[in-house]
Formats: structure tokens, sequence, C-alpha cells
């Protein structure tokens, strides 16, 4: 039996572009520096450890999973990467790559205690998400590792105040993750996992396989955020990334991923990440207190799964 995917209407991710348009020319007459040249490349910046979680965030939310844990994998692969830097005076390059396989591992335990122990995305992930700060806590005591080597710091390097690097990072990242769920096996999986999961099973699918391998992605995409985000600040921190899950899943859902699962697709992703990071961008330009901010990204949370849910309602009518 042939799969096909779901990945959304080309009209709704009109719809997403347009509100993001729209939101820009409202802060942009709220506040004068919106559109300066700085602030276009410092929402850049402040996007891309987003846009990584996003991006893992995105096949886990597609088959019909969540993950909560991957703010504390973005602080722990980190502080662990600064340890190798500066205890053990690992090269930059090693370390990076052992940094992903670390991100990767955490994702694979994740996957493993959903799937062999069958416990709930959510419970598992909490748990996790716990587990993990905690461990970021202890390695260093709770203090922070500043100042890195150069040939590290690089990757945030601006050439004429573009940081080409972590755009050509970016650029490819989220390239093989479009490829992926769009012409190979895996991700024709991913969508009918999301769409029946128990369709997949009786389709011949290796549901827990498929599953899992979807948590190994999202604990990579933790350890690219966590080498940018580190690059970007000069420094790792116990509480690096807290919160980064509700960002994540704001930009997903707000992208046109369904929380359901089984209907998404990234470039509705990238287009949450945009909007979420303008409208922090534009808060702070606005200087609204941080409390105030998230409730804001709390309202957006529910906003969007309300709109998805009378999508589905809708669908399931009209097929009715």
């Amino acid at each position: 039996m042939k799969l096909k995917a779901k990945e959304g209407k080309g009209v709704s991710y009109l719809g997403i572009l347009i509100a993001f348009l729209a939101l820009c020319v409202v802060i942009s007459f709220a506040s004068p520096y919106f559109l300066t040249p700085s602030n276009l490349l410092n929402i850049t910046q402040q996007i891309s450890t987003n846009f990584f979680i996003a991006i893992g965030m995105t096949f886990i939310i597609l088959i019909g999973g969540i993950d909560l844990s991957v703010g504390s994998i973005v602080a722990l692969d980190g502080l662990l990467m600064a340890l190798m830097m500066k205890n053990l005076n690992m090269p930059s390059l090693l370390t990076m790559i052992l940094g992903l396989l670390i991100g990767a591992l955490i994702g694979l335990v994740t996957g493993l205690l959903i799937t062999i122990f069958d416990l709930p995305a959510f419970i598992s992930t909490l748990g996790m998400m716990y587990v993990v700060r905690g461990a970021a806590y202890t390695v260093t005591g709770g203090q922070p590792v500043y100042t890195f080597p150069e040939s590290f710091l690089a990757i945030m390097s601006r050439v004429n105040g573009v940081p080409v690097i972590m755009l050509i990072i970016m650029v490819i990242v989220f390239a093989v993750a479009a490829y992926v769920l769009k012409y190979t096996r895996y991700g024709r999986y991913i969508y009918a996992i999301g769409g029946n999961r128990n369709c997949a099973k009786l389709s011949g699918i290796n549901v827990k396989k498929v599953e899992c391998i979807a948590y190994v992605i999202n604990g990579f995409c933790c350890g690219i955020s966590a080498i940018i985000l580190m690059a970007r600040l000069d420094s790792a921190v116990p509480t690096n990334a807290d919160g980064a899950e509700m960002d994540a899943i704001a930009a997903v859902v707000i992208g046109g991923t369904s929380m359901s699962g089984g209907e998404g697709h990234l470039v509705g992703t990238l287009i949450g990440v945009l909007i979420i990071g303008v409208i922090a961008n534009g808060m702070n330009l606005l200087n609204i207190s941080q409390g105030m901010q998230k409730v804001v990204k709390g309202a957006i949370i529910v906003l969007a799964v309300i709109v998805d849910v009378m999508r589905r309602k809708r669908s399931a009518t009209v097929k009715a």
C-alpha cells in the first residue's frame, strides 16, 4: 500500500505568511528600530536556537508525540561540550561531533522510554526534562563556563555583519530535514503514523522504530542548537534554553502542523519560528515585561491549537 504524506494546503501557508508580514508591518509602525539592518540581523541570530529545536520538534509532533525536554538537552549538551574544550582541551571539531552524538543519545533514551515501556510521551519527556536539567546543574555545580576557543566561536563569525556560517548551517539542516520528510520512505512513515497509528501498524510499518528514530533526530537537532547558542553567547549556563520547548511547540503549531500528528510541513515551521522571533523582538523593543511576553506566547499556543481543532472538525464534517 502506497502511503501519501498530508503536508498541508498551500493556501494555509499563504495565510500564515500573510499574518507574518502583517505582524512585521504593525511592529514597524510601533517601533522605528524594528526594520533597521542591525535589528533584523539580531532577529536572525535570536531565532537560530529555536529554529533547530523546532525542526526536530516537527518530526515529533508529526508522529503525534511531544518532547518537553528539548531545552534541558540544549543546556546539558552545551555544558558538556564546554567542559570538553576547557578541561580536556579537546579540539573544537571533535567537541562539536561529540555534542551532536550526546544530543542524539539523550533523544534515543527518551525514545526507548516511550517505545519499550509504552510510556506516554508527555510523562516520559516531562521526567527527562527534570532529569537532564538537574544533570546540567550538577556537572558544573551550577556554575557557568565562559570563553571558548576562537575556532569554536568562528561558527558565529560575520561577513559584513552577516553570520554567514550560521546561515549556511540553517539552510543545510532545513533542506536535509525537508528532503527526509517529503522524499524518503521514513518521511512517509512519519506521516502515516501520525495520521493513523493502527493503520500504520497494519501496513507493516515498525512504528516503535520510526518513533524512536524521530526522538534521536530531535536530540541531534538539540545538539546543533546547543552549539549555535554556545557560540553566540560564548558561554554555557545551566539555565540556557529554559522554556525553549514552549517556543518550539508554538512555532510548529503556528506553522500548521497538527498536534494530533500526520499533517504539517517544515515550511510552516519556518514561518512559525519567524513569527515567534518577531513577536519576542517586537515586545522587547516596546519594553513589554517578560511576564506579559509569556502570557502572549501561551495565548498564541492555545489559539493555534483551537484553530487546528476547529479545522479538523470542519474537515471531518465535510468528509462525512
